[in-house]
């Protein structure tokens, strides 16, 4: 049964959902979600004997959310990850990431491999260093309209999301998801009308798609009853943090790595992303197969398809377990 408690972390107080017994296992939630979105792989991975562990990240759900906007940036949010794997008695684990938790992942292996026995990134490659800050990349890119862009324009997304919480992520759920028509392109949900909003044209469906259903999205609209600014502040530190993690430029992940992604996936299609999948074997030198693909399969991974990822899973920490 999962259980849930609030703990001391890196000067903040994170809320963890646990199940289990064994090695750790940290699952680091991405955007728009919570611990929620793990729900399917907490009592198989216990059953296989882990201790499974997945937090609210900071400025989210039941979690702090601290008023600073620096207070976000990728340092913050790799020491959240150590100090509770410290936190809870351990001095190593796992650490398996989706979405924006993918980039938390993979940046914890790199900057902290002594602490991270195997690292699993869904969805999102790992997102090295480019050359050039992101935001004025992606502003010239798409001409001001990449989503990223908007959720820097203070309150802006933060405003648009409060006025209809619930069905603003039922919306953005679904139009992320391989259940969406044309999902998979990166014209559909990256880019938006900044005078508009970005949920304005996503489709609202009649019906959840069969992997969500109303308790689902009551539980996740509940979560954000402190509002969306914690966790658009990850969003407002991305310039930041490549500025930050300018020693890293160049560097590698060297620990043992897994990576799966939906093949209708936006992200898949996202703006450099082919070009990194590509480059795995190079920048995850002991990748343990090659990146899963799911056929069929958006955005919410561990969502739409918990079969295929928790197995996967359990075969990649099972292996390095020994």
């Amino acid at each position: 049964m999962v259980e849930h408690r609030m703990i001391d972390v890196n000067g903040i107080r994170l809320h963890i959902a646990e199940e289990g017994e064994g090695p750790l296992v940290v699952l680091l939630h991405g955007f728009p979600e919570s611990w929620h979105s793990w729900r399917h792989q907490f009592a198989p991975l216990a059953a296989a004997g882990f201790r499974v562990v997945a937090p609210d990240q900071r400025g989210y759900g039941r979690s702090d959310h601290p008023e600073d906007v620096a207070a976000y940036s990728i340092l913050h949010l790799v020491g959240d990850v150590v100090g509770l794997i410290h936190a809870l008695g351990e001095r190593e684990a796992f650490v398996v990431g989706h979405d924006w938790g993918a980039p938390v992942a993979w940046h914890t292996a790199l900057l902290r491999p002594d602490v991270v026995r195997g690292v699993a990134g869904l969805s999102v490659p790992p997102p090295f260093r480019g050359e050039h800050p992101p935001l004025a990349a992606m502003q010239e890119r798409f001409g001001g309209r990449f989503y990223w862009n908007y959720f820097n324009q203070p309150g802006a997304a933060d405003a648009e999301f409060a006025r209809d919480t619930r069905a603003g992520l039922r919306k953005l759920l679904y139009s992320g998801s391989g259940d969406a028509p044309g999902a998979g392109r990166p014209d559909r949900a990256l880019v938006s009308d900044p005078a508009r909003g970005w949920l304005a044209d996503m489709a609202d469906p009649e019906e959840l798609p069969g992997w969500l259903t109303e308790e689902d999205l009551d539980e996740l609209t509940a979560s954000y009853a402190q509002g969306f600014t914690g966790a658009l502040n990850w969003y407002r530190n991305l310039d930041r943090n490549w500025e930050l993690t300018a020693p890293w430029h160049g560097a590698v992940v060297s620990t043992p790595a897994l990576y799966v992604y939906g093949d209708r996936d936006l992200v898949a299609s996202f703006p450099g992303t082919p070009e990194l999948i590509e480059r795995l074997p190079e920048l995850l030198p002991d990748l343990r197969r090659a990146p899963l693909v799911l056929p069929g399969c958006g955005h919410w991974t561990q969502q739409e398809r918990p079969a295929e990822v928790t197995a996967a899973l359990v075969e990649f920490l099972t292996e390095l377990r020994g």
